[in-house]
């Protein structure tokens, strides 16, 4: 048998990372992190367990990666949902629903998340984190943004800032309130991205839009 040219156990290595990836997301999302082994989630993934220690240095590594990943492909998928082309007020629309949607649907994995990028290893940089940052600074050119050195990492923080509230143990908030304040803030349409049943909050069937919120919906 001939060997495997560098170009398919390249694509053999990547297949394996993914499949590390989605275990580590699902087997946390269902479990929790302490009851998730690095053991179990090479058996989840169908891989030898020093395969995990030789792509990721530890367990932590490999979920803030696995998430990172999550949140860029679930933000693409939003974005190059039909129908479109869209336009930048709707691209944006459909990156806060992506994260906010996360956050509601998937609480135990997201919340696991936060608490790690707070831990002594801190945040880790990485492929996955830049495509994600890629995605949501390509997302604020697209709003229409004149300064989007200064208005992307406000964006960033502003949905960590949701996504925390959302899930904060014991006193959360709701999201279709932290949804209508970012809309507000960015003068978007509540009838824009996938808006949740019912009106806004308040009842009056549309969001307010404040002057800023107007200057905004210019762009």
């Amino acid at each position: 048998m001939a060997p495997r040219s560098a170009s398919v156990n390249e694509e053999l290595r990547r297949r394996s990372r993914d499949r590390l990836l989605r275990a580590a997301v699902e087997l946390v999302g269902e479990r929790g992190y302490e009851a998730t082994t690095l053991a179990d989630i090479a058996d989840r993934a169908g891989a030898a367990r020093g395969l995990v220690s030789y792509y990721f240095p530890g367990k932590r590594q490999l979920l803030q990666t696995g998430v990172h990943r999550l949140m860029h492909t679930t933000l693409e998928a939003a974005l190059e949902r039909p129908p479109g082309p869209v336009d930048g007020r709707e691209a944006l629309a459909r990156a806060i629903d992506a994260v906010l949607g996360l956050a509601r649907d998937r609480p135990v994995l997201m919340r696991t998340h936060m608490a790690g990028m707070l831990q002594a290893e801190g945040f880790v940089r990485c492929p996955e984190q830049q495509r994600l940052a890629a995605v949501l600074r390509a997302t604020m050119e697209r709003y229409g943004s004149t300064a989007v050195d200064t208005d992307y990492p406000l964006l960033r923080a502003q949905l960590m800032g949701a996504v925390f509230a959302i899930l904060l143990p014991g006193a959360p908030m709701d999201p279709a309130r932290l949804r209508a304040d970012l809309f507000l803030r960015y003068g978007l349409d509540w009838e824009a991205g996938v808006p949740p049943d019912g009106d806004p909050p308040g009842g009056t069937g549309s969001v307010d839009l404040s002057d800023g919120a107007r200057r905004g919906q210019s762009k």
